[in-house]
């Protein structure tokens, strides 16, 4: 593998944010918001396809939104509590809250920057425009108004506040328009002199969210020319037969984010349906956490909503007028192939090809078990076909006669989901089939109550979770009845049985019939859905059980061959980080001459690079087109060979709820040919130069760029994506 601690080449963009140096860790939640700079970076790249990069504003825009609902929600809890405790960052939760909000004022002025600066000049240039509507012409406002009476005007519903009308509720991330205005009738009415002049007049417009917020105008004969104009800018110009006969004083859109509460993760499970369903109905009433108002509002509006929404200033973030963020990613859905990145079509994994071309039926299913009896098969995603390999799977149990058995689990699916559909079929013709559906997956517990019910109608056993423990882990396992008995099949993986993400994130998975593996995964199940559990596993890495001190167990070894002057080395790639014994044992083998890298995207909490510390530990993180989200874990056991190693994948990333909180499954690769594959992973990560950020000492991120003489196919020029896709189509 590449030397992963060779000085890169790099640009720094990192916005410092300030904390105790001489702490250990970083401040989860800054860290957290350094990963969304990064995913923000990706939208001022000029190298990243015009859409894309408006794509990406999008998804900076979407993750600040959960990031307020989920966490600032938690961090205000605890100021609201009283607690002053300093944490491992040197940081108390009110100075989180001030740091926080300096750092995300910066990240919005920022974005703001590349949008106006950038994107839209840029798409200007290539013939998409958004026009303010006093900028259109004649016929054009023509066509907007009488579009706006058709489409718009009988869904609104102005609503006022005054002694009669209470203000509304203002439901969660919805766009809405406060207007200020007065009676003209009462404007002229002389005022006693004791007396006051009339209050001005408050109402609450909420603009449809079924509806475009970004109207395609005709073409007007210009081809290949695309105009648009917001929705909101048509509302605010035809608001006379919303308010006949008022004088319209101010207009100012504003949207609020709610907290989306404490999850409840010790509830007794006999209720644990009752209560998530129960749990879903409060959060739409979650107190205000955040309000974005447009620039410009005068001190009194101002003062008036966040009165009203019972929030102080410090909760008010103000944003420039004539853009919607989020609903930008309408434009991404033009039809422009040139502004986008290239399609691509997953490969079908090699061993699977035969079986998977073939025609569907009970013959190809016993193809399909018989190519995974034959050896393991560790599949790729989305560089390898999701659909041809772990949707195959589980549909070729549903319809294979001598399949006896299935049990999965399901943490988020999509809503048309074909592992649904598979396990209500195979039920539904005599199988035994066991589904575990997490209902506390955050922000999917309505789909998954909707699926629980599904699969009870169809004769599915199903389980809610476990008592006081999260779900997490990605397993099937199939029974079939085979001459010499039952033989057990099974796929263990790093993500989600979700086809629509599986396209857009990094995954990989073992199809296997290992029996020391499936073995291990009956008893799983058997935990999952029995009463008793069994802690002890041959081979699996089981949390909250085993995990956690195999892997203290594995980085001690390290460090014993440091000792006896063998090379001792840790690469890990995780979506974050923040356990802190895992930091401190980290730490220990670093000072002990462990050479440890995590490829880590997300927020990391460990600091890197530290003299007497962790000068031997360092963090990269990978962002580009697809989301990288698998879990690998490589332990060089003191073998010059990498292949020699201890390789792992799993669900589980190094976070204290993962390895103390939630049932994860982490899986010992032992077929060579896979751990090459995993090897080469590692190898393109490591020498890429063109997608990849390392972690400075102080919590900030600096692009690496690659060398001017770099080739430009090589990983390090042409980056983790565009390599992994290649190698998948070699042709």
């Amino acid at each position: 593998m590449p030397n992963a601690h060779r000085k890169p080449q790099a640009r720094s963009t990192g916005i410092a944010f300030v904390g105790d140096e001489a702490a250990p860790s970083f401040n989860r939640d800054l860290s957290w918001l350094e990963f969304n700079r990064r995913v923000l970076e990706q939208s001022a790249d000029s190298s990243v396809p015009l859409l894309e990069r408006v794509r990406f504003l999008t998804i900076f825009t979407s993750n600040l939104d959960e990031f307020f609902m989920k966490r600032v929600g938690l961090v205000k809890r605890q100021v609201h509590a009283g607690i002053e405790a300093v944490g491992a960052d040197g940081m108390s939760p009110r100075q989180q809250l001030l740091q926080i909000r300096e750092f995300v004022t910066r990240l919005c002025r920022q974005r703001q920057s590349i949008y106006a600066e950038q994107l839209v000049p840029a798409l200007r240039g290539a013939g998409i425009e958004v026009l303010a509507y006093s900028e259109l012409q004649p016929k054009d406002r023509a066509w907007a108004q009488d579009w706006y009476v058709q489409n718009v005007y009988p869904a609104l519903t102005p609503l006022a506040v005054n002694p009669t009308h209470r203000f509304p509720f203002i439901s969660n991330l919805s766009e809405s328009l406060a207007i200020r205005a007065s009676d003209p009738t009462k404007e002229h009415v002389p005022v006693p002199a004791d007396g006051e002049a009339p209050d001005p007049l408050f109402a609450r417009l909420k603009f449809p969210a079924s509806i475009r917020q970004y109207v395609p105008l005709p073409s007007r004969g210009q081809a290949g020319h695309h105009r648009f104009v917001m929705l909101q800018d048509i509302v605010r110009n035809n608001l006379d037969d919303l308010f006949p006969g008022l004088n319209i004083l101010e207009l100012a859109n504003f949207r609020v984010t709610r907290s989306a509460g404490i999850q409840k993760d010790d509830l007794d499970t006999a209720n644990l349906l009752q209560s998530i369903e129960a749990d879903i109905k409060q959060r739409r009433f979650a107190r205000v956490v955040r309000v974005e108002m447009e620039e410009g509002a005068s001190p009194d509006l101002r003062r008036w909503l966040l009165d009203k929404l019972n929030v102080d200033q410090h909760d008010a973030y103000y944003r420039p007028p004539g853009v919607d963020f989020l609903g930008l990613a309408e434009l991404c859905e033009l039809d422009r192939p040139d502004l986008k990145f290239r399609p691509w079509k997953p490969a079908i994994p090699p061993r699977l090809a035969p079986v998977v071309i073939a025609p569907a039926g009970e013959k190809a299913a016993a193809a399909f078990f018989a190519a995974i009896r034959k050896q393991d098969i560790l599949v790729h995603h989305p560089y390898e076909s999701f659909n041809a390999s772990v949707e195959r799977f589980i549909a070729a149990a549903a319809s294979d006669p001598d399949v006896v058995t299935i049990k999965q689990t399901l943490y988020r699916t999509s809503p048309d989901s074909p592992f649904i559909e598979s396990l209500m079929r195979a039920a539904e013709a005599g199988k035994q089939v066991a589904c575990l559906v997490e209902l506390r997956a955050r922000f999917d517990e309505s789909r998954n109550v909707r699926f629980a019910r599904q699969l009870e109608k169809a004769g599915v056993h199903v389980a809610y979770g476990v008592a006081g423990l999260k779900t997490h882990c990605k397993t099937s396992l199939v029974v079939r009845k085979e001459r010499h008995g039952l033989r057990c099949y099974a796929h263990l993986g790093t993500g989600n049985y979700h086809p629509k993400t599986a396209q857009l994130y990094t995954d990989c998975g073992l199809l296997t019939a290992e029996p020391d593996l499936t073995g291990d995964l009956v008893n799983l199940f058997n935990f999952l859905t029995g009463l008793a559990a069994k802690h002890e596993y041959g081979t699996l890495l089981v949390a909250p059980f085993t995990m956690r001190q195999k892997f203290y167990d594995m980085i001690d070894r390290e460090m014993q061959h440091v000792r006896q002057g063998r090379p001792g080395r840790i690469i890990a790639k995780i979506n974050a980080f923040d356990d802190r014994e895992m930091a401190a044992k980290l730490y220990e083998a670093g000072a002990a001459g462990v050479k440890i890298t995590l490829i880590c995207r997300g927020f990391c909490c460990l600091r890197p690079g530290v003299p007497g510390l962790s000068e031997n530990i360092r963090v990269i993180s990978i962002v580009g087109r697809f989301l990288e989200h698998s879990r690998l874990f490589y332990f060089g056991a003191g073998e010059e060979d990498p292949i020699d190693g201890e390789w792992y994948f799993g669900s589980a990333d190094w976070m204290y709820r993962n390895l103390s909180n939630r049932v994860e499954v982490a899986v010992p690769v032992r077929d060579r040919d896979a751990r090459r594959r995993l090897q080469r992973i590692f190898e393109v990560h490591l020498a890429d130069r063109r997608c990849a950020w390392e972690l400075s000492p102080h919590g900030t991120y600096a692009r690496l760029t690659p060398a001017p003489d770099a080739d430009p196919t090589s990983p390090e020029a042409a980056g983790t994506f565009e390599t992994l896709m290649r190698e998948a189509h070699p042709e």
